[in-house]
């Protein structure tokens, strides 16, 4: 397993968090270099099992040599369903560390960097069908916007969705350096950040993150065993929602805490651990940039 791969993030504090049994079976629904996986293979025995999901065919290369672990070559969100294929009823925890991987990031054919030239493909499962490209040649104006804003918190989304679907007609834009050519006039502050932003809110769209995400959360009440534990890692203020909201009432909606008039059914299926999110420290986030923005949340199935 490599760490050039992926540097884990939060390591000790998620692995804490789970209070690993010996003996039990764990779920690690992002494998990528495999840094989380062999923190719980330490303290598994021979009798304890890891499944370890990854629709990124690249994760095979981390794959250790030992019998107690189970790759699963498939997104997350079909967690439950495999785990019934391999006859698995219940697990003793879950682990999910979403975004991207560095290696992804430090691929240029992949297409998630602004750093390389390479393809706008940004698919993490490749058998899927639809790339950058085709998302940004297929949306409507408004949907670009609606994607740029709400996953890249890109400040002039309406002026790029529709800069974009004007030059579409006339200009080919296949590579990185030729989207970042197009996108050149309506780039607004620092370039770099700006990119970011907008490679961001394409890289969720085009793997359907938020879809899959919910898609999970909502099948952990059935696959915990009481008393067994999942660890979500986020790196999106979004994801983070999403995940925060489901582990405290069930559902994704806001709600309003301070509304002595509304009254709310206490979700009891989970009991939150982390009241708030356990971040990085400052020697982490300084050793690990890409650690700066992690939230960890921790529940526990009833």
């Amino acid at each position: 397993m490599s760490e050039q791969y992926h540097i884990p993030v939060l390591y000790k504090e998620t692995l804490d968090a789970l209070q690993i049994q010996p003996d039990g079976i764990y779920v690690d629904c992002t494998f990528g270099g495999g840094g989380h996986s062999r923190g719980i293979l330490e303290q598994l025995n021979e009798n304890g099992r890891l499944i370890a999901f990854d629709q990124d065919p690249d994760a095979k290369q981390n794959i250790p040599d030992d019998n107690r672990i189970l790759f699963v070559p498939h997104n997350f969100r079909h967690i439950q369903r495999f785990l019934r294929l391999h006859k698995i009823a219940a697990v003793n925890g879950i682990l999910a560390d979403l975004g991207v991987s560095s290696h992804q990031f430090d691929v240029g054919d992949r297409g998630f960097s602004i750093r390389f030239d390479g393809p706008l493909d940004m698919r993490m499962d490749q058998q899927q069908p639809e790339t950058a490209e085709h998302l940004l040649q297929s949306n409507t104006e408004q949907e670009l916007q609606n994607m740029f804003s709400q996953y890249g918190e890109v400040t002039n989304a309406k002026t790029l969705a529709r800069h974009i679907v004007q030059q579409r007609k006339q200009a080919t834009f296949k590579t990185i350096n030729e989207f970042k050519a197009l996108l050149a006039p309506v780039i607004k502050g620092n370039p770099n950040k700006y990119l970011a932003q907008v490679f961001q809110a394409l890289r969720i769209a085009v793997n359907d993150e938020m879809g899959a995400l919910k898609d999970m959360l909502q099948q952990l009440p059935n696959l915990l065993q009481p008393g067994a534990r999942v660890a979500v890692i986020t790196f999106h203020s979004i994801e983070d929602r999403l995940v925060k909201n489901f582990f405290r009432q069930g559902s994704f909606e806001e709600i309003e805490d301070n509304n002595p008039f509304v009254q709310h059914e206490k979700f009891k299926d989970l009991k939150v651990i982390t009241k708030k999110p356990v971040v990085p420290t400052d020697a982490e986030a300084k050793q690990n940039p890409r650690s700066r923005s992690a939230k960890l949340r921790v529940a526990e199935k009833a």
